[in-house]
């Protein structure tokens, strides 16, 4: 199966390609979004195909994968020829909606095109019109049982935190910052952060932290938090979103709205090895079962087959 898309999350891109598909991605010399190709940072296999976008029209694919609103509104018409605007269209919707939490209208309303959702909750809140909508789940590779937190020390993984002010939860890092130690870590971490680390070095990086702190107020389901409880890491973050569904709080991780709470309970994990091992081992096991790569990847291949298959049968009964 050739399945064409634009490069948006490379993290998110990384865990598609463990499928069992090839993935064409349109590259320019601007590296503008979604044209960076494969670029430097993840170990994509051979089945992530770069293409000169102006060479994309020559080239056949299966399905279409839309990631964007720019992707669906105007790259589509720059780089796609009319004939390969016909084929299968996915819609992977990353964010929840943001004009507003209920009742913000979805771009997509095409009972011809699936919506993915990455989560629960953002299925929940987005209005898809139309469109067929569904949830594929995250799904992570497993680095092994890495946790060390030899470190007396949270860490926190986002980048440009101090730009993205509320809705990531800068001020929150700050207030907790005050109380407990915690590192940041990201691109554009400015004076307040050590700076970028890339994402094949950041297992290792953060296995030797006590505990990993997300303090984002509004998100889909960080792969960052997946990734941390993969890896045996206790995670303590705002009872918000997706991620309310996925931390059983006291046994597998902390979350609560009442960010005085999570710095205590920050504080306890500092003061007891024993129980920050014991939280991270049940997430671990959490994040083994929701966020396996094979299932992950099995959900997409089925929706790809789907959709083609869907595809076939209107063209034959057009014909006939």
């Amino acid at each position: 199966m050739k399945i064409f898309t634009w490069h948006i999350h490379g993290s998110y891109l990384f865990y598609l390609s463990q499928g069992n598909y090839e993935i064409y991605i349109p590259v320019k010399d601007e590296k503008t979004e979604g044209y960076y190709g494969r670029g430097e940072t993840f170990p994509f296999g051979d089945n992530v195909i770069e293409i000169p976008a102006a060479d994309v029209k020559n080239h056949g694919f299966d399905c279409i994968l839309f990631q964007t609103n720019q992707n669906y509104l105007v790259d589509q018409f720059e780089v796609l020829s009319e004939e390969q605007r016909k084929l299968p269209k996915i819609y992977l919707e990353h964010d929840p909606p943001r004009q507003h939490p209920t009742d913000t209208r979805h771009l997509i309303n095409d009972p011809d095109i699936v919506l993915v959702h990455v989560t629960h909750f953002n299925n929940l809140m987005w209005d898809s019109n139309n469109t067929p909508a569904r949830v594929i789940e995250h799904g992570v590779t497993d680095p092994g049982d890495l946790y060390k937190g030899t470190l007396r020390k949270g860490l926190v993984v986002i980048n440009n935190l101090p730009v993205r002010g509320r809705l990531l939860g800068f001020d929150i890092f700050q207030q907790v910052k005050e109380q407990v130690p915690v590192d940041l870590v990201g691109m554009g971490t400015g004076d307040w952060g050590l700076g970028e680390v890339l994402h094949p070095q950041l297992p290792q990086f953060q296995s030797n932290y006590r505990f990993f702190f997300n303090p984002i107020r509004y998100t889909s389901l960080g792969l960052a938090v997946c990734e941390a409880m993969m890896m045996g890491m206790p995670v303590v973050g705002l009872a918000t979103t997706e991620l309310s569904s996925v931390i059983d709080n006291g046994y597998s991780g902390f979350i609560h709205t009442d960010v005085n709470y999570l710095i205590d309970k920050m504080n306890l994990l500092l003061d007891d090895p024993l129980l920050a091992k014991e939280i991270g081992a049940n997430g671990r096991q959490v994040a083994a079962k929701r966020f396996n790569i094979t299932r992950f990847t099995y959900e997409w291949e089925e929706l790809f087959r789907e959709v083609m298959k869907r595809e076939a049968r209107k063209k034959f009964h057009i014909v006939h």
